[in-house]
């Protein structure tokens, strides 16, 4: 009688969330250093870790590049804009990144962890789901964000 199933990653059960990840966060929340941060799930260690973070030169643009068009990943981005009135502002925005190419396990993995990291990420202002990268446009963050 094999048990091998007992030390794989079960889909339904979440990930863990690494320190570093919820210190990245709070990096960019907090202290401005990063314009985005992508998140992915590591199976080996059963947690989310930090993949890559932008710089606060970089583009909305640099930042899409960076999300792979296979596979999927959570990502914040802090999206800074001017309001009708002239003012200033900036809100970060949570983006599930789950493209139809990739696999269905993955898929699945990040489906059924999202909402246990998303909590983690106290201060994120929007939620995002996107399966091609016409559903995330710049666009679609300032209707959201305005």
């Amino acid at each position: 009688m094999s048990f091998r199933w007992l030390s794989r990653p079960n889909a339904s059960s979440g990930m863990g969330v690494a320190d570093h990840s919820q210190n990245t966060f709070m990096d960019l929340k907090l202290k401005k250093v990063y314009r985005y941060v992508i998140f992915k799930i590591d199976e080996s260690k059963r947690e989310v870790v930090v993949e890559k973070t932008g710089v606060p030169a970089e583009s909305y643009d640099d930042f899409a590049a960076s999300l792979p068009q296979n596979d999927c990943r959570y990502a914040v981005f802090d999206f800074d804009f001017v309001t009708s009135e002239n003012c200033q502002k900036s809100k970060i925005f949570f983006i599930a990144w789950s493209p139809s190419t990739s696999r269905i396990r993955a898929k699945m993995l990040y489906a059924t962890s999202k909402d246990r990291f998303r909590c983690q990420l106290d201060g994120v202002h929007y939620e995002i789901q996107a399966t091609d990268p016409t559903e995330m446009d710049l666009e679609v963050l300032r209707d959201r964000a305005n």
